[in-house]
Formats: C-alpha cells, sequence, structure tokens
C-alpha cells in the first residue's frame, strides 16, 4: 500500500524524530568488514593506534542506519525518490554503545515546474548521539507525490 501523506499534506517547519537507535561495537565491525573495511572500522587492536583510540562506525554506517530511522519517521509520505543531498557533514564518531536519533525538518516546499503530479519537499536532516551532538547533517532533496498535476 502507498503512504498516505502526499505533497500538499506536508508543512514547512515539520519536524519529525525516530525512535532510538543503540549502535554495538559488533555491528560497526561486522558492517565495515562488508562495506568499508578502514583498519579503524574492523580492527579494535589496531584501532587504538588511531586518531580515535577506538574503533568508530563508517559514516556510510550511519547513512544506512538513518536510512532505517527516517523510513521509521517518515514513512507515511509519498516519496517519488530522492534527489540529492547537500552540506554532506560528517561532524562526530560513533563508537559502540552511542544510541543514536535522526531527526528531519522540512524547509522548503516546491510545486512541480513540469506539470507533473509531485512537488519537491527540502529536508534538513541529523543523526544525533546520546548527548544530543550532531553526529550527521545534510539537506536532501525529495521528489513527493502530489493528489494534483500543477500548472504553471
Amino acid at each position: 500500500m502507498r503512504p498516505p501523506r502526499k505533497f500538499e499534506d506536508l508543512a514547512v517547519g515539520e519536524e519529525r524524530v525516530s525512535a532510538p537507535r543503540e549502535v554495538s561495537i559488533d555491528a560497526i565491525v561486522d558492517f565495515a568488514r562488508q562495506y568499508d573495511p578502514q583498519w579503524f572500522h574492523v580492527d579494535p587492536a589496531a584501532a587504538t593506534e588511531s586518531h580515535f583510540g577506538e574503533v568508530v562506525a563508517s559514516g556510510i554506517h550511519i547513512l544506512a542506519l538513518w536510512r532505517q530511522m527516517d523510513h521509521e519517521m517518515n514513512g507515511d509520505i509519498d516519496f517519488v525518490c530522492g534527489v540529492g543531498w547537500d552540506e554532506v557533514r560528517m561532524k562526530r564518531a560513533v563508537r559502540g554503545g552511542d544510541t543514536l536519533t535522526a531527526w528531519s525538518r522540512i524547509v522548503e516546499l516546491r510545486p512541480s515546474d513540469s506539470d507533473k503530479p509531485r512537488g519537491t519537499a527540502i529536508t534538513d536532516y541529523a543523526v544525533r548521539n546520546q548527548h544530543g551532538e550532531d553526529v550527521i547533517t545534510f539537506r536532501s532533496i525529495n521528489l513527493v507525490y502530489s493528489r494534483v498535476a500543477f500548472s504553471d
């Protein structure tokens, strides 16, 4: 079944927060072994010699977790697709035992210029740790289905 919320249902300023999700060191190492085998992501002994002093999660891992948390908090929006990310910043390392939440705020809504039944939602996102510190931030450009075709 398609998600119920269409472009017309969205509002600038709308904010949402996901449920918290703990990240274990085993999950960090398992993900990194498969997708980002940097030594400080996969080898706890070697990672003690890194800038971080211990194993830390790959930024790609945190973005994959964000994707899951975003589906949880915004899964009722009828997205066509994402078309881009701007201002991606990886601000803090994530360590085993950290608890993350995702946050979103719609900052702009634009009807389609092409008369297609959709609009563009510009959304600021952050993944935050248990201390409320931003771990990753970015702005996402998403197409969202509308109920009607827009015209010029």
